[in-house]
């Protein structure tokens, strides 16, 4: 049995699903109740950052690249608001200082990207950042026509639920960029990156995530999406990819797989890190037991991992510096 719903929502914040992801625990602390693609990456990478973003809550520092990526794809959703004969360069590199305000009125603590040390506002640095903005903004132009499209959805918010996934199932949830769908049918999923394409070897992130989406819309709508599409603004290059039934079905017991590794660690409190080279723009370090670090005290209650004769003792979730294995 698969069921779920879709809805469209609001305008695009900085953090997405920390929050909306989890039910609340004792103390604060937050018990995971569903899965998006950011947050399965994060397992996947490293099952410690998993913990502290999604469990522990720890605070991170905005980044100027994260906020610039927010503030690009608001223009790019505003944008189709307007008749398709208006939607002009000028017009969407004008709306990119309305949305930065939008955004920082949402979020003021976003106004410290652009603080000098004494505290005063670094106008100069802000406005190198805004035709950053503009830049990206206009090279969508390049790539794809926005006075030809009429999106059939935008910030597209997806969630199902997989049946025999655990005692509740297992929810899927995101929030899609851009939905077309053709006359006949067929649906285009597409998303925006302001950073650039990645080489081939590096592609299995992005494509994951999209697979994910289109995994959803499948059990949502009972038809596979014809086309995935991802638009890097960075360097100017769009990637395509047609799924089909086979690779939907390994991604989605891949994530059944996650779920089940996630919801163990989640009762035994054994959250290992993976040190990798994204370890250098991890927030976390002074936490991370893999940079002499320690983290908090694991906030939920630990049910002990069962043991095989021989083995030694069970994690106890407080700092465990060991190395799990790939799921």
């Amino acid at each position: 049995m698969v069921c779920g719903r879709l809805s469209v929502t609001g305008r695009r914040v900085c953090v997405m699903d920390t929050a909306s992801e989890n039910s609340a625990g004792r103390a604060g602390a937050a018990r995971p109740a569903s899965l998006s693609p950011s947050r399965a990456a994060d397992f996947m990478q490293c099952p410690l950052l998993y913990r502290f973003r999604v469990i522990d809550r720890l605070p991170e520092k905005p980044s100027a690249a994260a906020t610039r990526g927010t503030v690009v794809h608001a223009v790019l959703e505003r944008l189709f608001d307007a008749p398709a004969a208006e939607r002009t360069v000028p017009r969407a590199r004008g709306l990119v200082p309305g949305e930065w305000e939008r955004l920082l009125a949402a979020k003021p603590e976003l106004a410290e990207l652009f603080t000098r040390e004494d505290g005063s506002h670094d106008e100069d640095r802000l406005g190198t950042w805004l035709a950053d903005a503009e830049r990206l903004v206009e090279r969508w132009f390049t790539l794809e026509d926005p006075t030809r499209l009429e999106p059939a959805e935008r910030e597209l918010f997806v969630e199902t639920v997989l049946a025999d996934a655990g005692p509740s199932g297992l929810t899927l949830r995101g929030i899609v960029d851009r939905v077309d769908v053709t006359p006949s049918g067929d649906v285009r999923i597409v998303d925006y990156k302001t950073g650039k394409a990645p080489a081939p070897r590096f592609r299995e992130t992005p494509l994951f995530q999209m697979m994910f989406y289109a995994l959803v819309i499948w059990r949502l709508r009972g038809r596979i999406p014809r086309r995935l599409q991802l638009v890097y603004l960075g360097s100017g290059d769009v990637l395509t990819y047609d799924p089909v039934e086979a690779e939907l079905l390994a991604v989605e017991r891949k994530l059944r797989a996650l779920w089940e590794a996630i919801s163990l660690a989640t009762e035994t409190g054994d959250w290992r890190p993976r040190p990798t080279k994204l370890c250098g723009w991890c927030d976390h370090q002074a936490v991370c037991p893999e940079f002499g670090g320690t983290p908090p005290p694991y906030p939920l209650p630990v049910v002990p991992a069962p043991r095989a004769a021989g083995d030694g003792p069970a994690a106890s979730g407080e700092g465990s510096q060991g190395r799990m294995d790939e799921v």
